[in-house]
């Protein structure tokens, strides 16, 4: 008998063992679906047992959308108060909504009671013609101006019980980004002890209640007080909250767990405490989660006297006490208890595949395969028991395997290839599916790029991916066009496709991956291929070809050498245009720009946009800068036009550029608004943030446009200018010329194309060019020779005698000067240039005569001066 209950207590060990070994599918096999792309800040999603989803926006309306049909339509639009961080936050269904159509909504009340403003919890029938019966359950007074932090999540637990996230309200602008408990007279919106820290107060918590068929609510078995504890709340299950903004529970073990985002603190203090981290947390029964005197893994902060600015003992995780006189709870507070996963802005030593930047965690669902047994399109049993958390600012989604007793066992990217535009909200529906809300680019805006996605999982044959391409899709006619399909692909190896070519018709005109046909008569056609696979799976690409319209021709006629220019220098110019169909040219249609560029700026987005893009505008775009700023409309923080306009007078201040570069990566607050503090951003390096800066700060310089014929002054001594000249045709073709000239004195290291010569890395200065053989060259390309009079040159030659040739077009070609080569250290030299007109690639070749070059004798080329 005892070995058979040993068997028995064995066998149902092994069914709680996750298939952490299941091969990981390919990401191949997850496709994003867009099913709305018309969202007004999107904030959670629900998913009945029939598939449909009801989801809410922050500015009050509730929606439902039948996947199936794709058919949406918009419930109710409740008034709420939607300002701050308030407005319709919460929402979730009943366990038996099938039956009795009860859902619930977690929102700003809009109407103060005796000048008191909350947050309420209130359930709604739905009917055919939208809601009624609401019944307030619950309210949550709070402080209405000057805070942040409102939470608002709802989910339900196996069980019945309904659990809700509130935020800390609490204003953490004043305290340098560590733990905000000021409680000095006057300051009671600066101290989350009254709140999160306050074991009589709803506000930085997670509530768990039992609602009733009457609307009301009972307190479950097992929250953190038992009811009529004195200066406790029985709703109360988890406390030391700051802003759990999305909270998940788990199915089969009850777990909670919920994305707490943090303090701002770039780093560490030895007087105040740790740096800010997010969290994910994991709560297996009810508990303490520390905020406001910890963060992360139970990382304390130190007392501190606001008034005095005088700092005291780290406080204990093991004891911690609520002493602020705005405490109206207990003393003696339950232990702290260590965030599941924690990071800060900077790389985490714990968990370094979470990246670095803006932090805001959030806690998806934990999946689980074998509650969809019958569905085909389920997730894979590699991802059985794994917890799905997500990152509102960085955008991405990660999956956390767990050891059978809820330990956490190894972190993974999901997706890694496919973006997500701040994911608010996720779940899985009844057929195994994952939905994703994604909240779009700037909060508190409605914003394009909002939507909600399926990511489809297909396990068996996948659809194919067609790929168009052709070797002009503009011209008069006829026009011969080669398309091609050669990079379209099948994922499954050993499929063949089948490819069907439409010409601008519905009448095939070819089954061949790349075939070409005229087009003779003008106008717009819209080809398309069609690939179809051996399952007959079928993927369509697109390509307009446009008949009866040549380019125009651009070109910059300019009066001055067209490879360099010199300081303080004037050169005429003027702009030809020649078009085969806009006879005469249209001058309203020609733009031309003179742009100034620090060295090193690439000019291919200037090439296909017409504008430029410096370095810190791409460095923005690929931060989380754009989540709080926008280039001219407000959002959480000021546009950047504003802040350029700000600090316009000083905007070439060197020390300017250095005091913002070290707020960005600081943070701060306090310029713009009492109510918003900046990030931190230590993952910055200081360069970078200056190049943010200048970029933010250029907004109102002068506009580079010029007419089509004139003088321009190149004031600059470094970098490049860059003449664009475009013109776009009536038919809407457009033609362009791009001159780029270059300073007179430029870095040997420049050179595109080098033979036997190595760069040499210089110790804080340019690269310099180190020639290894006899006859080794170093060459650039298509050098404007129009005028040039002499070469100068910095180099140095440890024993070596010989000369330095200037050639055009091969290392053999005409000789135009000769740089001496003798014994000696920075040396400059000079040569008188044979005159030559036009482009030629320009050669520097070394001929020795003496010396023997060896590993320890190199000769260095550092740089060249043209004598214009």
């Amino acid at each position: 008998m005892k070995k058979l209950l040993l068997l028995l207590s064995l066998v149902a060990g092994l069914a709680f063992i996750r298939p952490i070994d299941t091969p990981r599918p390919d990401d191949s096999r997850f496709t994003k679906v867009v099913l709305d792309n018309d969202l007004n800040e999107p904030m959670e999603l629900a998913i009945d047992n029939q598939g449909i989803l009801y989801y809410i926006e922050r500015v009050g309306t509730l929606n439902r959308l039948d996947p199936r049909t794709g058919q949406k339509k918009q419930i109710a639009k409740l008034a709420v108060r939607a300002t701050g961080e308030d407005g319709l936050l919460g929402l979730a269904l009943d366990p038996n909504f099938a039956t009795n159509r009860w859902l619930y909504l977690y929102y700003g009340d809009p109407t103060p009671r005796n000048g008191e403003y909350a947050n309420v919890l209130a359930r709604f029938e739905l009917t055919p013609t939208g809601l009624t019966n609401r019944i307030e359950m619950l309210r949550v007074p709070l402080l209405h101006e000057g805070v942040s932090h409102s939470a608002g999540s709802l989910a339900f637990d196996k069980d019945g019980n309904l659990f809700l996230s509130t935020g800390d309200n609490t204003n953490p602008f004043e305290s340098d980004g560590f733990g905000p408990f000021d409680d000095r007279p006057g300051r009671l919106r600066f101290d989350a002890l009254k709140s999160s820290g306050n074991t009589n107060d709803l506000r930085g918590k997670i509530l768990r209640i039992r609602p009733q068929p009457d609307g009301s609510y009972t307190i479950p078995t097992g929250n953190l007080f038992p009811p009529g504890t004195p200066q406790t709340r029985p709703e109360i299950y988890v406390m030391g909250c700051r802003n759990p903004f999305r909270i998940a529970i788990d199915s089969h073990t009850g777990f909670l767990y919920w994305g707490e985002v943090g303090p701002d603190a770039g780093n560490d203090s030895l007087r105040r405490g740790p740096r800010g981290h997010d969290e994910v947390n994991q709560a297996r029964k009810p508990g303490n989660f520390g905020w406001p005197l910890f963060v992360g893994n139970n990382k304390p902060y130190h007392q501190f006297d606001f008034e005095t600015k005088q700092a005291g003992a780290p406080f204990d995780p093991a004891r911690p006490v609520n002493r602020s006189r705005n405490n109206t709870g207990l003393t003696e507070l339950p232990p702290a208890q260590s965030a599941f996963i924690w990071y800060p802005y900077a790389e985490s030593p714990e968990f370094p595949a979470l990246g670095t930047g803006g932090r805001n965690a959030m806690a998806g669902p934990v999946y689980y395969a074998q509650d969809y047994p019958a569905s085909p399109r389920r997730y894979p049993a590699y991802f059985d028991g794994k917890l799905f958390f997500y990152d509102w600012m960085r955008g991405w989604i990660f999956t956390a395997a767990l050891h059978p007793n809820g330990d956490l066992n190894r972190i993974e990217r999901f997706l890694p290839q496919m973006s997500f535009n701040h994911p608010v909200d996720m779940a899985f529906s009844p057929q195994g599916e994952l939905y994703v809300l994604e909240y779009g680019s700037y909060w508190r805006a409605k914003n394009t790029d909002a939507a909600l996605v399926r990511i489809e999982f297909n396990e068996g044959n996948r659809t194919p991916i067609a790929r168009i391409g052709a070797d002009k899709t503009v011209g008069a006619a006829p026009l011969r066009v080669q398309f091609s399909a050669r990079e379209s692909f099948d994922h499954d190896a050993g499929d063949s496709l089948r490819y069907e070519w439409f010409f601008g018709g519905k009448t095939v005109q070819s089954r061949q991956p790349n075939p070409t046909f005229t087009f003779t008569k003008p106008g717009t056609y819209l080809c398309r291929v069609r690939i179809t696979d051996r399952q007959g799976l079928q993927a369509e690409a697109q390509l307009p070809v446009r008949v009866g319209n040549e380019p125009p021709m651009v070109q910059v006629l300019w009066k001055g050498n067209r490879s360099f220019f010199a300081p303080n220098s004037q050169v005429d110019y003027t702009v030809n245009i020649a078009d085969r169909e806009d006879r005469p040219a249209d001058p309203k249609r020609v733009a031309v720009a003179l742009y100034h560029l620090p060295e090193g700026e690439d000019v291919a987005g200037l090439m296909a946009t017409g504008q430029r893009t410096p370095k810190g505008k791409t460095l923005i775009e690929q931060s989380d800068c754009r989540a709080c700023h926008a280039l001219n409309q407000q959002s959480v923080g000021p546009s950047w036009q504003a802040i350029a306009r700000r600090y316009e007078p000083q905007r070439t201040d060197t020390k300017l550029v250095a005091s913002l570069s070290n707020k960005i990566i600081q943070g701060g607050g306090g310029i713009w608004t009492k109510d918003h503090m900046m990030s931190a951003h230590p993952q910055l390096l200081g360069e970078d943030a200056a190049e943010m800066v200048r970029y933010i700060l250029s907004l109102t310089e002068p506009s580079p446009n010029l007419p089509a014929k004139g003088r321009v002054s190149l004031t600059q001594p470094g970098g490049n200018y860059v003449v664009l000249a475009r013109y776009v045709d009536r038919g809407g073709l457009t033609g362009q010329d791009l001159l780029r000239l270059y300073p007179t004195r430029f870095n040997a290291a420049d050179a595109q194309r080098l033979d036997r010569v190595a760069r040499r890395n210089g110790n804080g200065a340019p690269s310099s060019m180190n020639y290894n053989e006899k006859g080794s060259w170093i060459a650039f390309d298509k050098v404007d020779l129009t005028g040039l009079k002499s070469l100068k040159a910095g180099l140095s030659s440890p024993g070596l005698t010989g000369a330095l040739e200037i050639r055009a077009d091969r290392p053999d070609g005409p000789l135009l000067g000769q740089l001496a080569v003798v014994p000696g250290s920075n040396q400059q030299v000079s040569t008188a240039l044979t005159p030559m007109s036009g482009p030629h690639d320009l050669y520097v070749v070394y001929r020795e005569e003496s010396g023997g070059i060896n590993i320890w004798k190199r000769l260095e080329l550092r740089w060249l001066e043209v004598g214009l």
